[in-house]
């Protein structure tokens, strides 16, 4: 006979509990928000039945979101902020060398863009949090109740500033984050589910703002990330911004044109964009200057083919950091808005050698995704079997010695992860560490991203070497990054969480994974000397305090001036640029100091052994 839980009126028993939980795509040009009901994952319309809410946030006497907003851009460009999640964890600094024209009044500042509104100075993240209530708000009136938590979806390449500045502008509109989730992810979770696929699959993800593009093995219900790569500037806004500058071109308008002028010629090129996309040519109607043209397909082409090539070069890549061919690809997943271009299907289709899924909605599938993510994070679903392995988009790394990088975890290494490396003291008497976190695949701090520093105070002052120091670094799930040190024996311990500064230049991951393709042997051979150089610094260190206390002690006139002849030559060599010449130096200064260093070492035993037996050892 089957026992049934009774509950008192009103409530509802723990195990059949079901939490509201979310997931929501935010968007550079629209964004959504879907929830798993009745064991199904869809997005959520507002009162109008709109699933899309435009990311963009007019600011008055309240703030407007969506298309409210949209119909205010034209009209009032200043007061109403687009595509702001391309703001999002970088500073005004490295948004005015983008290139990109923003029609907005920013403020000067060292830290994150501030932008002049009629609501007062604003963030992108409080802007974004704005969209991110309304997105909370369609939520709850839909299920009738608080969301327990949501699953907010980013692009594999954002750093962990734009990562960090995505979970504040979460934190300010009321949601509690279950996970930071990379968008190609989210795609390969709904479509891996929706069409029971195993194999190996990527995940071509082409949005308003960002292209991603993943690598993903899927078996047994274990979804695994084999390698990532992208531009976190990159997407259909800047196929609207070149549309719009070829019309600028066409009609004779002045590259300083008005802010309103700006919005109207971008919405034209993004109604053309979208108008070829189903027919041979689009109309051109500029009426603030009374100019009317025509775009036809070949001109478009040769317009976003470079673009679109621009997305080639980190397919590449991907396969080959996951060691794979083209041929080892099961299947392309099309994510993102601007993959309804069949330009851009056509390329993709050349490259991967085979037709691209685009049954998905592009638009709804990441939201999608995260939904059922969010679903299992909030515990609706404990048993469900599906694994969710995400990758660091690039190397964590600390300073060594000669200004080095260690790679402590390497690009593309599945998170969440924590990994420690053991590390001692360089000097003689140290008593603290400094810790440098760095980002980048080059082999000099020099040429990698400044994360964070701290330091380790309190070694105990012993002989170089002598000490441990365990330097653990561990990123979570969604990417953010904490690094710890601990000294082995007196278990003194210091750590931080890594909130980089907010500024990130645009492409600057692109950049760093092309220059340590270009540079690798240069940086290999850099590596080696500033290695050898440390070596001989260390050597030297080392035999100028030993001179110190034993030589007059220990050597002969001519053992000293043949030790100190080959110290003198390998001072000359250390500053030099030839390795081998300085590891030779080095040997050679070894073989000189051998009779020496047997000599103090049995100094040193008789000292400990004076007044004591053998036995007495032996017996210990």
């Amino acid at each position: 006979m089957a026992l049934l839980q009774i509950s008192e009126p009103g409530q509802s028993t723990a195990p059949h509990q079901h939490r509201l939980a979310a997931g929501i795509d935010l968007g550079t040009t629209n964004s959504l928000v879907a929830t798993v009901r009745s064991g199904i994952a869809d997005t959520l319309p507002d009162a109008d039945g709109y699933h899309l809410l435009p990311s963009i946030v007019h600011y008055a006497d309240e703030p407007l979101v969506g298309y409210a907003a949209q119909k205010l851009a034209n009209s009032d460009p200043l007061n109403t902020i687009a595509s702001v999640k391309r703001l999002m964890g970088r500073g005004l600094a490295d948004i005015k060398t983008t290139g990109t024209r923003l029609p907005y009044d920013f403020v000067e500042t060292d830290a994150m863009p501030m932008i002049n509104t009629a609501a007062g100075k604003l963030s992108p993240v409080q802007i974004s949090a704005d969209i991110l209530q309304n997105l909370k708000q369609r939520a709850e009136k839909s299920l009738d109740g608080d969301l327990t938590g949501v699953v907010i979806t980013v692009p594999a390449y954002f750093d962990d500033a734009q990562r960090q500045a995505t979970k504040d502008a979460a934190t300010l509109a009321g949601l509690k984050v279950l996970r930071l989730l990379n968008e190609p992810t989210a795609a390969a979770v709904a479509y891996g589910l929706d069409k029971n696929a195993e194999g190996i699959h990527a995940i071509y993800d082409l949005g308003g703002g960002t292209f991603d593009i993943s690598i993903l093995r899927l078996q047994k219900g274990v979804f695994e990330v084999m390698a990532t790569a992208g531009d976190s500037a990159l997407g259909g806004d800047d196929f609207d911004r070149l549309i719009a500058e070829w019309i600028m071109q066409q009609a004779g308008i002045a590259e300083d044109a008005e802010h309103q002028h700006i919005r109207q010629l971008l919405e034209i090129a993004r109604t053309a964009k979208e108008t070829l996309s189903t027919e041979d040519s689009a109309l051109l109607n500029v009426k603030f200057i009374g100019w009317q043209g025509e775009l036809n397909q070949q001109q478009f082409k040769q317009l976003i083919d470079p673009l679109i090539q621009k997305t080639i070069m980190p397919c590449r890549r991907a396969l080959r950091d996951a060691g794979l061919t083209v041929g080892d690809i099961n299947d392309v997943v099309m994510v993102g808005g601007s993959t309804r271009m069949p330009r851009v299907r056509e390329k993709v289709s050349d490259f991967f050698k085979c037709e691209p899924h685009v049954d998905i909605d592009p638009d709804k599938v990441v939201a999608i995704g995260a939904a059922i993510q969010a679903d299992i994070l909030a515990g609706n679903k404990p048993d469900d079997e599906m694994l969710l392995l995400d990758v660091t988009p690039l190397s964590l790394g600390i300073e060594t010695m000669g200004g080095l990088v260690e790679k402590i975890i390497p690009r593309n290494t599945t998170i969440p992860v924590a990994k420690a490396q053991e590390f001692t003291t360089f000097k003689d008497g140290q008593t603290a560490m400094a810790v440098h976190v760095v980002q980048g695949e080059r082999e000099l701090v020099t040429d990698c991203r400044s994360l964070a520093r701290f330091e380790l105070r309190g070694i105990p002052a012993m002989v170089a070497g002598s000490t441990r120091i365990v330097v653990t670094y561990q990123v979570d799930a969604d990417g953010l990054l904490s690094v710890s040190a601990t000294e082995t024996i007196t278990g003194i311990h210091s750590e931080i969480t890594v909130k980089p500064s907010y500024g990130l230049e645009d492409q600057e991951i692109e950049r760093m994974l092309k220059d340590s393709l270009e540079h690798a042997k240069d940086d290999v051979a850099t590596r080696t000397l500033r290695e050898q150089q440390v070596e001989a610094d260390r050597v030297i260190n080392a035999l100028r305090a030993a001179l110190k206390i034993d030589g007059d002690r220990l050597l002969k006139q001519d053992e000293f001036l043949t030790i100190n002849t080959a110290l003198d030559q390998l001072l000359k060599l250390k500053d030099g640029t030839n390795a081998q010449a300085i590891k030779r130096s080095i040997e050679k200064l070894d073989e000189v100091t051998k009779e020496f260093a047997a000599r103090r070492m049995d100094a040193s035993i008789s000292k400990a052994m004076k007044g004591h037996t053998v036995n007495e050892f032996m017996e210990n």
